[in-house]
């Protein structure tokens, strides 16, 4: 059995889920800590690749980064390779996957912390950095944490959006939901199972592991 398609996913999930934790807390800090103007659209915009079909997300995406764009432009200049159709690719769709979750998730658990601790610290000449980092954040780790994982999980099994950026390279672009699909298709029933028990498993551990950070304490 080929396991290079689930080594990839992984890879791609992990380094996806770097990139998600620094755009998604901030932008879930931006939504929680700030009344401006337009903030609810944003936030439905923000939402929206987790309930629009895979494909149109993904032609989006090929839009606004693909050859020819000028993100594209600079992008290959800065690293001498494009985006579309190669590991970079799978990454970037991964995280485009998993970034609503981990938004959605630490607005939430930001929103979460009572005020009272905040305003504590501001009679005490806190800013507003070192309230958010020394308070607001520690007491929400635990949601951003669930949050997280759950977009490990998500960037784990996408296939739609890597398809529509990536292709289906074997040994570059081909992930472990592309290869069960192929190996579906060439009769390769065991060689599925196995890669499909295998997500499977992971995405459980995570959902026990996720409802028990997030489960509350009765008193």
């Amino acid at each position: 059995m080929d396991w290079s398609p689930l080594v990839l996913s992984f890879e791609a999930a992990a380094l996806a889920t770097l990139l998600t934790a620094v755009v998604g807390i901030g932008l879930g800090a931006l939504l929680a800590s700030w009344r401006f103007p337009g903030r609810e659209l944003l936030d439905v915009l923000f939402t929206a690749p987790m309930v629009l079909p895979p494909t149109v997300l993904g032609y989006y995406v090929l839009v606004v980064i693909g050859r020819g764009t000028w993100i594209s432009t600079v992008y290959e200049r800065l690293v001498g390779s494009p985006i579309v159709f190669t590991r970079a690719g799978v990454i970037l769709a991964a995280a485009i996957g998993s970034l609503p979750l981990v938004i959605r998730s630490a607005r939430t658990a930001l929103e979460g912390v009572d005020e009272l601790y905040l305003d504590a610290a501001r009679t005490l000449g806190a800013g507003a950095l070192r309230r958010f980092f020394i308070i607001r954040l520690p007491l929400a780790s635990q949601g951003i944490l669930a949050g997280l994982m759950l977009g490990f999980a998500r960037a784990l099994g996408d296939f739609g959006v890597t398809l529509m950026l990536a292709g289906n390279i074997p040994g570059e672009t081909r992930t472990a939901p592309l290869a069960i699909y192929d190996a579906i298709q060439a009769n390769r029933e065991d060689q599925a199972a196995r890669m499909a028990i295998i997500l499977t498993v992971f995405a459980l551990v995570i959902l026990y592991t996720v409802g028990r950070l997030t489960r509350k304490t009765v008193v």
